[in-house]
C-alpha cells in the first residue's frame, strides 16, 4: 500500500503491529471523546483563501529556545515508542534529526538518552512527576551527562487515564497469565513485528525505568511500577525544584487552562505545551486547538507556546499557528509511521507535513511564518463555531 497521507500510515500500522501495541498507541481515556474532538476541531477550523497575493517561496523555517529548525514541528515524546519497530527511537531520531526538526525522547522508552547519544546528535528529555524523587533527579542528571537541549516536564499525569483499548487488547486488565496469553497469541498473528522487533529488537526493556524495576522486568512490572509510582500530590513547588536543577530549557507540558498557563509562566518556564495528552487522559476536556487561542492570549510573549493532540495534516500546522502556537508537536503521527516502515516511514510523514504546509500557506497568502495569524483565518466562521469564547 502506497501510503499518501498520515491516516494511511495508521491503516499500515494496524495491519503490522499486534492488537496490544496499536491499542496502546491510537486508544484515548473512556469514550474517546476528546480523542475524536482533537481531530474534528481542526477540521471545523476555516482556513481563509487568499488568491493573486504573489506568495511566491513559502519559508517556513522556525527558532524554539535558541535553535534554528526546519519547521515548527517536534516529535512528540511517546512510550513503548521502540517496540513499534526495531530500536524503534534511534530510528526516529534519525529521521526527526535528517529532516532539522526536534526529538523528544520519553521517560519510558524502549532505548535510553545514552544508547541513542551515542548515535545521534543531543535530543530533548521528557520527565514525569514521580514520587521516587530520587528517580526524578538520577533522570535529570542523566538528561545533563547525555547532552539533552531541553527539558519537558509533563504534568498531566498525576493518575493514569481509564484506556477501555488497554483492556480489552490484554496490555492492562485481566490476570497476569491471561494477559501474556493474549498477547503472545496477538504476537503471533503478526509474524513480520515478532521477527523484527521480538526478535532482533532486544533488549527488551524500559531503559530509563528499568533501573528501578530491574533489567528484566517486563510490561507487567512496568505498570506495576508506574500505577504505584506516579504522584497526584505533585504542586508548583516541585517545579520550582526541577528549575533548581535544570538550567537549559524547561518546558511545562499538559496545560489546558489559562490561569495554569498565567502560573507556568509566573515560574519562569521557557515554555509550555497545551496538550491533553492525546486525548488519553481527561475524556471530556477541551480539545488541544480550541484551548489554544485563550492560553496564548493570557501568557503573550511571557512564554514560547506549544501544542499537541489532532495534528493530522500540514493544514493543521497552519491553523495551529493561526491560533497562536509558535510550533506543534506530532505523536501518533510519527509512530504509526515507524511502525509501518520504520526511519524511512518517519521522514516521509516529515515530508508530508512540510509539503501540506507549504501549499496551505501559499493559498492563505502567507509567504512565512510570521505571516501566519488570526487573518489567515475565516473569523465570523469562528466565532460562530465558539471558538477562542
Amino acid at each position: 500500500m502506497l501510503a499518501a497521507n498520515i491516516n494511511d500510515y495508521r491503516t499500515l500500522a494496524k495491519r503490522r503491529l499486534p492488537r496490544f501495541m496499536f491499542e496502546y498507541i491510537d486508544g484515548g481515556a473512556f469514550a474517546e471523546a476528546t480523542l475524536r474532538r482533537n481531530v474534528s476541531d481542526f477540521e471545523e477550523l476555516p482556513l481563509k483563501q487568499r488568491i493573486l497575493d504573489g506568495v511566491g517561496e513559502t519559508d517556513i523555517k522556525t527558532t524554539l529556545f535558541g535553535q534554528n529548525y526546519s519547521m515548527p514541528v517536534t516529535l512528540a515524546p511517546i512510550g513503548l515508542a521502540g517496540l513499534n519497530a526495531r530500536r524503534g527511537e534511534i530510528q526516529a531520531v534519525r529521521a526527526a534529526q535528517a529532516a532539522g526538526v526536534p526529538f523528544i525522547l520519553s521517560t519510558m522508552s524502549v532505548c535510553t538518552m545514552e544508547e541513542i547519544r551515542k548515535k545521534t546528535d543531543p535530543i530533548w528529555f521528557q520527565l514525569y512527576v514521580m514520587r521516587d524523587r530520587g528517580f526524578m533527579k538520577a533522570m535529570i542528571e542523566r538528561a545533563k551527562a547525555s547532552g539533552c537541549t531541553a527539558l519537558i516536564f509533563t504534568v498531566d499525569m498525576p493518575v493514569p487515564g481509564i484506556r477501555y483499548r488497554d483492556m480489552r487488547s490484554g496490555l492492562s486488565a485481566g490476570g497476569p497469565i491471561a494477559r501474556r496469553v493474549k498477547r503472545f497469541s496477538q504476537v503471533l498473528a503478526r509474524p513480520g513485528w515478532a521477527w523484527d522487533v521480538g526478535l532482533l529488537g532486544g533488549p527488551h526493556t524500559l531503559g530509563h525505568v528499568s533501573s528501578a524495576i530491574g533489567k528484566r522486568a517486563g510490561v507487567e512490572e512496568f505498570w506495576a511500577w508506574a500505577s504505584r509510582n506516579f504522584d497526584p500530590t505533585v504542586t508548583w513547588k516541585d517545579i520550582a525544584a526541577i528549575r533548581a536543577l535544570w538550567d537549559g530549557p524547561l518546558i511545562i507540558k499538559g496545560i489546558l487552562d489559562p490561569d495554569d498557563a498565567r502560573a507556568a509562566a509566573d515560574v519562569g518556564v521557557e515554555g509550555i505545551i497545551v496538550s491533553n495528552h492525546g486525548g488519553r487522559q481527561l475524556d471530556g476536556a477541551l480539545s488541544s486547538i480550541r484551548a489554544l487561542p485563550s492560553i496564548a492570549k493570557a501568557v503573550g510573549d511571557r512564554t514560547t507556546v506549544l501544542m499537541d493532540g489532532g495534528i493530522r495534516t500540514g493544514a493543521d500546522i497552519v491553523r495551529a499557528l493561526c491560533m497562536g502556537a509558535k510550533g506543534v508537536l506530532i505523536g501518533r503521527a510519527w509512530v504509526w509511521a515507524l511502525a509501518a516502515r520504520g526511519e524511512a516511514g518517519v521522514a516521509h510523514v516529515l515530508q508530508i507535513l512540510e509539503k501540506e504546509m507549504r501549499v496551505a500557506m501559499a493559498l492563505t497568502g502567507a509567504a512565512r511564518i510570521s505571516d501566519l495569524g488570526p487573518g489567515r483565518l475565516d473569523l465570523r466562521s469562528l466565532r460562530e463555531l465558539g471558538f477562542g469564547n
